[in-house]
């Protein structure tokens, strides 16, 4: 059943979405529940400890299946709020954020503050497939696209509801807004790439990202199928049945057709 929703879901979006990276499949894994088929350990298969945007990154661009724990983790903010370590006073009193992202400490923590966290040890591994290859019960989907696709995604969501999508932005550990946002609001969320999505897992300028927690993805499949029915499309039809205006010198020469030159 459930590999029957994610292969439909998978080709709703390549139908109506047409993503340029492979949509993804997250879960979060239990202390003792088995990591997915031929899921890859980045440090122990690849010798790299990589942030998990990075990973994810990875993913949806080579088509792998990850699985990672705080040894495969380079991003110490990840650590932190993905429950992997400890959260630290340090951290939550700003010091991470001060001088970067924010002009004081008491501000960072303001920042800080505001981002979703797991608590320590809550979970075991976080894993990632391409949608298409997904052969587990994913929390959380995430699509990356340029903004007319991330549009049309929330246009999706809200063909049966109405109303708005309401997301929140730090420009900084969008990893977090993906999936611990998603997972606890069990609602979809909008993702602003975050910086160090972009110089780590090189998100490009263009790139926003739509998330879709598991029990929402029957609603956006409606929502794609009635919006699309509606004449909601991508890529963005251009409404070309009108008459240019052309320079001065151009129209001169119609006048020279009328007098017959």
């Amino acid at each position: 059943m459930t590999n029957n929703l994610l292969q439909t879901l998978n080709q709703a979006l390549q139908t109506h979405i047409r993503p340029a990276t492979f949509p993804l499949a997250v879960r979060m894994i239990a202390e003792g529940e088995a990591l997915p088929e031929r899921a890859k350990r980045p440090k122990r298969d690849f010798g790299e400890e990589m942030a998990i945007c990075q990973a994810l990154a990875m993913v949806r661009h080579t088509g792998r299946v990850l699985a990672m724990n705080g040894e495969d983790l380079s991003c110490p903010l990840a650590k932190a709020v993905w429950g992997f370590e400890p959260l630290l006073g340090y951290f939550l009193n700003g010091m991470t954020c001060a001088g970067i992202y924010t002009e004081t400490p008491a501000a960072g923590a303001v920042t800080e503050a505001g981002v979703d966290k797991w608590d320590y040890r809550q979970w075991a591994y976080v894993a990632a497939a391409p949608l298409s290859r997904c052969t587990f019960e994913p929390h959380v989907i995430v699509i990356y696209g340029n903004s007319a696709q991330v549009m049309r995604l929330v246009t999706a969501r809200l063909w049966k509801t109405g109303g708005r999508i309401e997301s929140s932005f730090s420009g900084r550990i969008d990893c977090a807004d993906a999936v611990i946002t998603t997972m606890k609001t069990d609602e979809c969320q909008v993702i602003l790439p975050c910086y160090g999505d972009r110089v780590f897992a090189q998100a490009g300028d263009g790139e926003m990202a739509f998330t879709i927690p598991f029990g929402k993805i029957e609603m956006v499949l409606e929502g794609l199928a009635g919006t699309h029915q509606g004449g909601i499309r991508y890529p963005i039809p251009k409404f070309l049945s009108y008459t240019g205006e052309f320079p001065e010198q151009y129209v001169k020469m119609e006048e020279l057709w009328q007098e017959g030159e």
